[in-house]
């Protein structure tokens, strides 16, 4: 970690646990933490919310078993909640503000939970999807995480796929520190496997183990699902979870999506299933943490209680989860709490409960919930949550946020524009008395929408200003001794003209060398329609190939590249028409 000495770390956390067993097991030992999260989810995919089809019933016994923070909030999408979760800092002082396109690398300089535990005396490993950076500096390897198996990208079949695995959800190619490697089984079977399987070694090792679990489903696509737990959902009246009417068409469409993401979402609660049986069967049951929520709303219309909205919004229903937390030794089931809590929030309360010294130098936004998960009467002063997320290069005031008190609700809807109406459209919701927002009181409560619009003016300008160029995206390294080949994908391109990722699009990359030198590079991309040729530029770096017809990919050998900051340009010109490559593989000879 980049803030404090290892050593003196671990001694002071040492310490704590031997001088104060309150924050660790009977025994004072440093619990194991396990944090479980889903992509897609949420707010209503689960028996213990009243959703009346799906079956969840681990879930459904853990949260019997559990603490509960009732009102908990995350982004609107998954990369900016795992920037929060991870750092216990608001994403738009990370540099994430965004799901793809650059925007969703994390600043490598930020210190996230597994840097921290780690040099606490914890093993860390982290299972599944990550989404926060592929290439060097921005991996979980480089970033805390000793044991990583996980996808590239913000999901399997996205463009980030290595060849060979393209969406692939059964018998996916899964990155082993680093190395891709060829996997059997369901991808979250896989991560459950993976992560129960390091958890006895470091217990066998005598080492607390710190596992963060965020699955990639029920995120799409849908088209690998566990195929019986899909025939049974077919065969159940799904229009009990829909909001709204529906034509026949429309329903039949909506039953096959939603059929397989339950199919998604009960596997998964086997799998929890099965993580507490190896717990008990280990003997860390007891003593083990395990949270678990879901990184945003659901990824269409479906039911969310009381609540309205999905994912990418920035109703309630967009933005809520629920957040359990499993501790038999330290935690009275049952114990729940109102108070307003955070995605940011969580890196603060596993720092208390593992008695894990914060460096004084470290700023988090973030304030620890654990005495509310222990049902402590404690001062927890009214406060407000933000967040805020829409397309783009860098944020605009007042598009899409939401600023949430105790009871009161500041949001403003989207515009797509780089600067906001002349007469924004806010609303204002009492979620005590209307948690449903159906009921705007912005026009009869001016003065709140004025203070509330104040506040979130100054969290706007305090968060933007955190560095000087707050919203430049972090670079690829390339050619250092940590990352010998580095792939350059769509995930992580800057678009140019086109469409995000669609056929047409064309992009670059913003890389550092770290040497000058020779280097070798593949570059992939769709079987050629039409003969043409592939430009590639790189600082003074220039070639000019030709490409036949059904080509798929480009060598280039020895390419003399100077050290420092640039761009890497690839464009194939096809029948008089630009595009950008699917890849490109860069390696120093």
């Amino acid at each position: 970690m980049r803030t404090i000495s290892c050593g003196i770390l671990v001694a002071a956390v040492l310490c704590l646990a031997a001088c104060s067993g309150q924050q660790a097991g009977d025994a004072g030992e440093r619990p194991n933490v396990i944090l479980v999260m889903t992509d897609d989810q949420g707010y209503g995919d689960f028996g213990f919310m009243g959703n009346p089809v799906i079956k969840t019933p681990n879930l459904d016994a853990m949260s019997e078993r559990s603490a509960m923070m009732e009102r908990f909030y995350v982004s609107p999408v998954c990369a900016p909640t795992r920037a929060n979760l991870m750092t216990g800092r608001y994403n738009y002082r990370t540099r994430v503000i965004d799901t793809y396109i650059g925007r969703a690398m994390m600043e490598p300089e930020e210190v996230t939970m597994a840097e921290l535990l780690g040099d606490a005396g914890y093993g860390t490993g982290i299972f599944g999807k990550w989404h926060l950076g592929d290439s060097y500096p921005l991996r979980p390897q480089d970033q805390g995480f000793q044991e990583v198996l996980v996808h590239r990208g913000g999901g399997i079949g996205q463009p980030s796929d290595p060849p060979g695995g393209e969406g692939k959800y059964t018998d996916p190619i899964l990155f082993h520190n680093g190395e891709k490697k060829q996997m059997n089984g369901y991808c979250t079977d896989i991560y459950f496997d993976a992560a129960m399987d390091f958890l006895d070694k470091n217990q066998q090792a005598g080492k607390p183990s710190f596992i963060y679990l965020p699955t990639n489903a029920p995120h799409g696509p849908f088209h690998d699902v566990p195929e019986d737990l899909y025939k049974a959902y077919m065969e159940t009246d799904l229009r009990q979870v829909m909001v709204g009417e529906a034509t026949d068409e429309q329903y039949e469409k909506f039953r096959d999506q939603t059929a397989r993401k339950f199919a998604m979402i009960e596997n998964v609660d086997q799998n929890m299933g099965r993580l507490f049986e190896r717990l008990k069967a280990n003997g860390a049951y007891e003593n083990t943490l395990v949270m678990f929520l879901v990184d945003n709303g659901p990824a269409a219309v479906r039911y969310v209680r009381e609540l309205r909205g999905a994912k990418g919004g920035v109703n309630e229903g967009g933005i809520r989860t629920p957040f359990l937390a499993h501790w038999p030794a330290q935690l009275t089931a049952g114990v729940t709490s109102d108070r307003v809590a955070a995605h940011y929030d969580v890196l603060p309360t596993v720092l208390e409960a593992t008695g894990t010294a914060k460096p004084a130098d470290l700023q988090l936004d973030g304030r620890s919930f654990f005495p509310l998960l222990k049902g402590q009467e404690v001062s927890w002063p009214d406060r407000t949550i933000y967040v805020q997320w829409h397309r783009g290069d860098v944020p605009v005031r007042y598009r899409k946020f939401a600023a949430v008190e105790q009871q009161y609700k500041l949001l403003h809807p989207d515009f797509n524009s780089e600067t906001p109406p002349a007469e924004p459209a806010f609303e204002l919701y009492d979620l005590q008395d209307d948690p449903g927002e159906k009921n705007n009181l912005a026009v009869t409560k001016p003065e709140i929408v004025a203070r509330m619009q104040g506040e979130y003016d100054a969290w706007f300008d305090n968060v933007g200003s955190t560095r000087p160029d707050n919203y430049a995206p972090p670079r690829i390294q390339i050619g250092t001794p940590h990352e010998e080949l580095t792939v350059l994908t769509r995930q992580d391109w800057r678009m140019v003209h086109g469409e995000n990722w669609s056929k047409g699009a064309l992009g670059n990359w913003l890389v550092r060398f770290a040497a000058a030198g020779n280097y070798d590079m593949r570059i992939l991309f769709k079987p050629a329609a039409a003969a043409g040729k592939l430009d590639v530029k790189i600082g003074g770096y220039e070639k000019s190939v030709p490409v036949r017809t059904g080509d798929t990919e480009i060598t280039l050998s020895a390419a003399t590249l100077e050290a420092g900051d640039t761009e890497v340009n690839a464009a194939l010109t096809l029948a008089g028409k630009t595009e950008g490559v699917h890849q490109v593989y860069i390696g120093k000879t």
